[in-house]
């Protein structure tokens, strides 16, 4: 394809050993110099990003490229990486709206001129790589190619448009982070070796971007928290063992909690379900034990150190799993060394109750009802637990049983010990060894512990959560009436926080040649809330008319509201002449100042006046929300006034009424209505999103 009477060039490949390493750069240490974000951008693009074309298809999306090696630069050469950055002009976007602003708090402010999309793919490849799928059969075409030679069809301008456009709204990057100009940001997701990446894991991905967004001096970044891990949620998980969610190893707190959750709520709810005592679940008297008993019961006696409650059960837990995984495959067959290790730690709490007399008389009993057992029949867990509960303290009982797997009996037979998948249940039955047995590598030292494998793991990871942690499947009937329902609001609130924010609060470095001013604005003759603060900065000798000057710039270049917004008047110094230097009006240090300005002529930049859009809407639910915060709502067929579905008894698998009224209209004679049900096409939340009566 020939644009402007130019060919596209296709981008030519960098040495590797020239590349920037992913895993460092960029360095993020010291204050950030060179200003505020919508300058930092360009200044950072400019330096170290391959530019868009010079006749580029899509000038209101122009696709920057920096390429990465991972790691050092030695043989095998290094994997490379490509970060896009997606440049897009707001004013000519399919998108003008950020949900993500709406719902996070901040759909106040107004429409952004430029966003920056920083993205890697999830297939190594690069959206500036000039490749691109055909719009009528996929096959893969050169950007270069107006003619697709499998099906014949003719690429359009539209079609390329289309193609990027999917590219932005593709779940499948490894990175995908969106900052408006003004410096607010959203990280809209990041998939690591779970989300199919073969070469980045997310702890790497999230130390780039956090690097990243340190210095272009980013303000605030928001995430919504619906990751999962091993299939779980991972914000109830992670907040279970570690007081915070996953991003918040990187600075990430609570942002914006659904249904009116404020932090407070949030933090107590985490340590009120953390906290909650193992041994409640163990008070029933003289009722068989269950599943969930013995699970407990196990992972107690394998761990090293005393398990009190929830947090130090999954925190032992997700410890096994994680060392499991980092093993190299030698040891994940012959790990005797680590297990021997943990389990003279073990050992060292047991035998303090017990002596080695004690355990091998226990095991000497369970070895005797193995023998008794005709053929090749299986043994249950319960069953030969039972077979032997006089013998010894269930404490005792439960060790034995979790170290029984690999002893060896008279005559050369050895314990087998295998998991049932559906219940996963052990069961327990004698063999023949396949090999002689070696006294210096089997023998039944109760020191060396049979450690259970990452399936076994993982298997009771999910159990346990679905028994302690999820609301909708929490066991209670081991749990006190008072602990139970405590425990289920308590989870239930984790769920439901899912907005989180992080609040860099650049701090600009100092220089002598320059006057840096926090600058806000009020805007005459408009009711909404005024724009974020910009950073403008000055010369030494700067006037009151330059100030004017770069503060009219800066929002003019900002926000698309404000193209043809004029400073007019500095506030508190209406009388000060404009050729006053600023340095004498203010000082030399970092100030804050208001200046008051309008919009010069007739606008029809109106329907940029705020990120949240034109429609109005007001929000008031029983459970305290005053704004939309993303979950499903329905709005009163009288009043207009939204409130969450699940909030008037509606759970989200349940379709809403044709028509609805309210609680407070239902008093005026003449409302109530027989509500009849509709099939719901849930497309998300908010205004737009939520779904409506009749």
């Amino acid at each position: 394809m020939v644009v402007n009477g130019r060919p596209l060039k296709r981008m030519k490949r960098r040495v590797t050993a020239d590349l920037n390493d992913f895993l460092t750069f960029p360095s993020a240490d010291g204050p950030v110099a060179g200003g505020p974000f919508r300058t930092r951008v360009r200044s950072f693009l400019s330096t170290h990003a391959l530019p868009p074309p010079p006749s580029s298809l899509l000038p209101h999306l122009l696709t920057w490229q920096i390429l990465f090696r991972v790691g050092e630069p030695i043989d095998p050469p290094p994997a490379v990486v490509y970060l896009d950055v997606v440049e897009e002009d707001v004013s000519r976007s399919r998108s003008i709206y950020c949900d993500q602003c709406r719902v996070v708090g901040w759909s106040g402010n107004p429409v952004c001129a430029k966003r920056y999309h920083f993205i890697i793919k999830a297939d190594g490849g690069s959206i500036g790589g000039y490749n691109k799928s055909c719009a009528a059969c996929g096959d893969i075409l050169q950007i270069s190619e107006s003619r697709c030679k499998s099906c014949n069809h003719v690429t359009t301008t539209e079609d390329v448009e289309d193609w990027m456009y999917n590219q932005l709204e593709a779940t499948t990057h490894l990175l995908h982070g969106v900052v408006h100009a003004n410096g607010y940001g959203h990280l809209l997701r990041v998939n690591g070796r779970e989300g199919g990446s073969r070469v980045l894991p997310g702890r790497h991905i999230m130390d780039f971007w956090d690097r990243l967004c340190k210095v272009l001096a980013v303000r605030k970044v928001s995430v919504m928290d619906v990751s999962k891990k091993y299939g779980l949620e991972f914000r109830l998980l992670h907040a279970i063992t570690k007081g915070h969610p996953w991003y918040g190893d990187w600075g990430y707190e609570f942002g914006a909690g659904s249904f009116a959750l404020t932090f407070d709520a949030y933090k107590m709810a985490v340590e009120t379900l953390s906290n909650l005592p193992l041994s409640i679940f163990f008070s029933q008297g003289r009722k068989p034990r269950t599943r969930l008993q013995d699970l407990i019961a196990f992972y107690q006696s394998l761990s090293e150190r005393e398990l009190v409650n929830i947090r130090d059960l999954f925190s032992f837990l997700m410890t096994l799993i994680h060392d499991d995984a980092h093993k190299s495959p030698l040891l994940r067959v012959n790990d005797s060394s680590s297990c021997k290790k943990r389990a003279r730690s073990c050992d060292s709490r047991v035998l303090c109750a017990w002596t080695s007399n004690d355990i091998a008389h226990v095991e000497e009993a369970m070895l005797r009802v193995l023998r008794a057992v005709t053929g090749s029949n299986w043994v249950g867990w319960r069953t030969l637990r039972g077979a032997v509960c006089k013998v010894g303290p269930p404490e005792l009982l439960d060790y034995c049983l979790k170290e029984l797997n690999g002893k060896r009996a008279a005559d050369g037979m050895v314990v087998n010990a295998r998991c049932i998948p559906d219940s996963g249940a052990m069961e327990y039955r004698l063999e023949r060894a396949s090999v002689p047995l070696d006294e210096s590598t089997t023998c039944n030292d109760p020191s060396i512990t049979n450690c259970p494998s990452e399936d076994h793991l993982l298997r009771d990871l999910r159990y346990l959560y679905e028994s302690l942690l999820h609301p909708q499947t929490m066991l209670n009937s081991s749990i006190p009436y008072s602990k139970r329902d405590l425990a289920i609001k308590s989870a239930t609130k984790l769920l439901d926080s899912k907005q989180f924010v992080k609040d860099y609060r650049p701090v600009i470095a100092n220089s002598s040649s320059f006057h840096y001013l926090s600058c806000e604005v009020d805007l005459m003759e408009e009711h909404e809330p005024n724009p974020p603060p910009e950073l403008i900065i000055l010369s030494p000798n700067a006037t009151i008319s330059d100030l004017k000057h770069e503060v009219s710039r800066a929002f003019q270049e900002v926000y698309v509201m404000l193209r043809r917004f004029q400073a007019e008047e500095l506030v508190g110094y209406g009388g000060v002449d404009e050729s006053t230097q600023v340095k004498l009006l203010l000082g030399g240090s970092t100030e804050v100042v208001r200046v008051r300005g309008r919009c010069l002529g007739k606008s029809s930049l109106g329907r940029f006046r705020m990120e949240r859009g034109l429609e109005r809407w007001t929000v008031d639910c029983s459970c305290g929300a005053k704004d939309d915060d993303g979950e499903r709502m329905l709005a009163c067929d009288v009043c207009s006034v939204w409130q969450h579905t699940r909030c008037i008894g509606i759970i989200d698998s349940d379709a809403v009424p044709v028509r609805y009224v309210c609680i407070k209209c239902r008093c005026i004679p003449g409302e109530m209505i027989k509500p009849k049900c509709e099939e719901v096409v849930d497309v998300g939340g908010g205004s737009e999103a939520a779904l409506r009566g009749g």
